[in-house]
């Protein structure tokens, strides 16, 4: 398939594999910000391939993950109430909440539905006007402007029964918080080609400018991730930091304006939670005033939700590139994709779940994953 295959030619694979091995000369920390870029490296063992210098940390580039438990729990809560058809993505029904998940709310009976677009979830709300429709929200930049656009298709309609629980975080700020933690180890930063292709590159110069960092935006195929950290280390080892763009069959500078348009008249900036990190200043959206009759959080009155983590789950060190999931002690144990912990056991993005699916179980003594 175009764009697939040609991207997962062993020989180019080898070759850029033998390029990265001639260049590096130092231990070098860089981090993938993307879940599907995780699962890529882990499916195809590119960290088991690279020079031994050269270490890939898994940072928080999944939203399913950093999706804060309280906001799990506000979504169990106005799932559960009986004039509720509640939508998701597919992907948040298996996200374990603090009792339980969005399967067990539908298997006691409510009307919890998987759905393909927050349009369908507009839909849903004209063709049941005694019912309240709810879309769960969460995501990056990618699928903010979609949901952008069903919360500015529900008000253009005039439907009071639809409303959104919003969940959306954003790259930057997220990076800027890693850079800035005492703990960061991380040199370099491979950015999500999709989270650009809507955004662009050009919020990322700052962080290049003000941290001298590398920040190479790339794909989702081996070959990409591997031209990725290619571009990441010869900078590294020349000791510049510049901002690349390695994707550019998808990403420009500018990004989708149309898009931005859409995100800037319905979410303004705000701090968010992240799951394991805690409040990001200005790392999220929410609905604008213009739109705030649609927030399912005031709606439903469930802003007064807290809960606590469990103590036996380490998702949080995970996502902060602090811990690989096996070095996690319940990883494998209470920890699996039938009774997960966290939310990275369970997403489809997630760094523990990509370790449990291709069997990384454990790591030698001298740190090499078997």
């Amino acid at each position: 398939m175009k764009y697939l295959d040609e991207f997962r030619n062993p020989e180019l694979a080898q070759r850029l594999f033998d390029e990265i091995r001639s260049v590096t000369t130092r231990p070098w920390a860089i981090m993938e910000v993307c879940g599907g870029q995780t699962h890529s490296i882990i499916r195809n063992g590119i960290d088991q391939l690279l020079p031994v210098e050269i270490e890939l940390i898994h940072g928080p580039g999944c939203p399913v993950c950093v999706t804060p438990l309280e906001l799990i729990d506000k979504a169990l809560a106005i799932a559960s109430r009986p004039t509720v058809i509640f939508c998701s993505f597919g992907d948040m029904l298996r996200v374990p909440g603090s009792t339980k998940d969005l399967f067990r709310v539908k298997s006691e009976g409510n009307d919890v539905r998987i759905v393909y677009s927050p349009l369908d979830a507009v839909k849903l709300a004209q063709a049941n006007p005694t019912r309240e429709v709810v879309f769960f929200g969460i995501g990056f930049e990618t699928t903010a402007p979609a949901n952008a656009l069903a919360v500015h298709q529900a008000k253009r309609l005039g439907l009071r029964n639809f409303s959104m629980l919003v969940s959306h975080v954003l790259v930057p700020p997220a990076i800027t918080a890693i850079l800035e933690s005492p703990t960061n180890r991380v040199q370099a930063f491979l950015a999500a080609g999709h989270v650009c292709s809507v955004m662009g590159t050009w919020e990322y110069e700052p962080l290049v400018e003000r941290y001298r960092v590398p920040i190479v935006v790339t794909g989702f195929e081996p070959l990409d991730v591997l031209e990725g950290i290619r571009r990441t280390v010869l900078q590294l080892e020349r000791g510049e930091a510049q901002l690349e763009n390695a994707y550019t069959r998808a990403v420009n500078r500018a990004g989708n304006l149309p898009a931005q348009q859409m995100l800037a008249d319905v979410f303004e900036v705000t701090d968010r939670g992240w799951r394991g990190i805690g409040v990001i200043p200005n790392s999220g959206w929410r609905l604008r005033d213009v739109y705030r009759d649609f927030d399912a959080e005031t709606r439903f009155a469930v802003q007064n939700i807290h809960t606590e983590e469990s103590a036996l789950c380490h998702s949080g060190e995970v996502l902060r590139g602090l811990l690989k999931p096996n070095q996690c002690p319940a990883f494998g144990k209470e920890c699996t994709p039938r009774t997960p912990l966290g939310a990275t056991m369970v997403s489809s993005e997630g760094a523990c779940a990509a370790y449990y699916q291709y069997g990384r179980f454990a790591q030698s003594e001298d740190g090499a994953v078997l």
